[in-house]
């Protein structure tokens, strides 16, 4: 059973692997030529380049998922062309153990997801954004690229996080309780200490009821609750935090009296992200043993790409929709998960 076992593995993690680097691949060429256009004499081509690389581990993590159904089929495809599953069937092998064995290097492909989206993506990518705002903005204020943020009364523009913990570009504007605009002020860098952020040359305008004040600093204290793991979850995308930065993250809004659903959206998209690969792996298995027995590589090709899309469809279009109506996020990336999982078991009880 051992070598059964290795000879499925073979086969469904080669085609998923060859999958994922193609799909992967193409949506890294994709976003280079998206890159052209924002090319300057600061962002240089050898620049858009070394963006799309330290981006290529979170597309690669976003489409495991299509690349396991879609490889799971080609893989399973092939041994049912050649009538090496009839082959196990006849040799009394059950279809429950060519499952299982299928199943073992899917886990080895689960746990290899966990481990990109919680130690790779979210350094790779906010290294990535950093490295293209700074390119894009560097030090000048308000730049159109970077990120806005709020705390408390006070909005935050920054135009670029470092990993390191140091900031280019911050510039806020502190607001009263009349809503009437009380000071802004912009800094040119800024790094971590403890307890908040030590500011370097600074710009500052007071505004008074008949009269401004301007006055320059070189350095000052800046207290805030923000720290350089909080205000990564700020710069990337909630899908490239990890699973514990976005609980820690969605605390601290909820805490500011933020609207957090978009991060406890993407916190239960990370969190479910292993039984989403297990279900989709279980619909491709039912499509080998049943609709998909005898058909050709690119029909089934075309039916891996159609289930992905749909079931991803399907969880894009219910996440905005558990903030629209209210329903809980959990519900939204678990329905179309189920029913993969039902879909698949119906198919394979009915092929007995």
């Amino acid at each position: 059973m051992r070598k059964l076992d290795l000879y499925l593995a073979r086969h469904v993690l080669g085609a998923t692997l060859a999958v994922l680097l193609i799909i992967g691949g193409l949506d890294g060429l994709f976003a280079l030529v998206d890159q052209l256009e924002d090319l300057t004499a600061q962002y240089r081509l050898f620049d858009a380049m070394q963006y799309i690389a330290l981006t290529l581990p979170g597309r690669l993590y976003e489409f495991i998922p299509m690349s396991a159904l879609i490889g799971c089929l080609l893989g399973l495809g092939a041994l049912a062309t050649h009538a090496e599953l009839t082959v196990m069937r006849a040799a009394g092998i059950s279809v429950g153990r060519i499952i299982w064995g299928v199943m073992k290097p899917v886990l080895m492909l689960v746990l290899f997801a966990v481990a990109l989206g919680e130690f790779v993506v979210p350094t790779a990518e906010q290294s990535a954004e950093s490295f293209r705002s700074y390119r894009l903005s560097g030090d000048r204020a308000l730049a159109v690229r970077g990120v806005w943020h709020r705390d408390g009364e006070t909005y935050i523009h920054i135009n670029s996080v470092a990993r390191d913990g140091q900031l280019h570009g911050v510039t806020r504007y502190e607001f009263g309780d009349d809503n009437r605009l009380l000071r802004a002020s912009f800094a040119t860098y800024g790094h971590y200490v403890e307890g908040g952020w030590q500011l370097e040359a600074i710009r500052e305008t007071r505004f008074a009821e008949q009269r401004t004040q301007v006055a320059v600093m070189d350095q000052e204290h800046w207290e805030v609750e923000l720290t350089p793991e909080l205000l990564s979850a700020v710069t990337i995308d909630p899908l490239d935090l990890s699973i514990s930065g976005l609980w820690r993250y969605t605390d601290y809004l909820n805490r500011q009296g933020l609207s957090a659903s978009n991060y406890e959206l993407a916190f239960w998209n990370k969190s479910l992200l292993p039984l989403s690969i297990l279900a989709l792996v279980l619909v491709a298995v039912s499509f080998i043993f049943g609709p998909l027995r005898s058909v050709t590589v690119g029909q089934r090709l075309v039916a891996g790409i159609i289930v992905g899309m749909v079931f991803k469809l399907a969880q894009d279009i219910l996440g905005p929709a558990s903030t629209v109506f209210g329903f809980p996020p959990v519900l939204s990336v678990l329905l179309p998960i189920v029913i993969c999982l039902l879909a698949g078991s119906w198919l394979l009880k009915r092929a007995g």
